[in-house]
């Protein structure tokens, strides 16, 4: 998560006022200190324009043989 952030240019602070949360949260929630909430994960996937895997890192599911 912080990677993407960072490589969009934006500060943890800039992101924080712009999905309304915490900065302090958010640092946390990027160092792996704390989990987020799916709501939390969306805007941070909307606000870096990337789909949610690339932050949260799950898997598609594998289509059956």
């Amino acid at each position: 998560m912080k990677a993407i952030r960072e490589a969009r240019g934006i500060s943890l602070q800039q992101l924080a006022k712009a999905i309304g949360r915490d900065p302090g949260y958010l640092s946390r929630v990027e160092n792996g200190q704390q989990g987020a909430g799916d709501g939390t994960l969306h805007l941070y996937a909307k606000q870096l324009d990337v789909p949610l895997d690339a932050i949260t890192h799950k898997e598609a599911p594998r289509a059956q043989e």
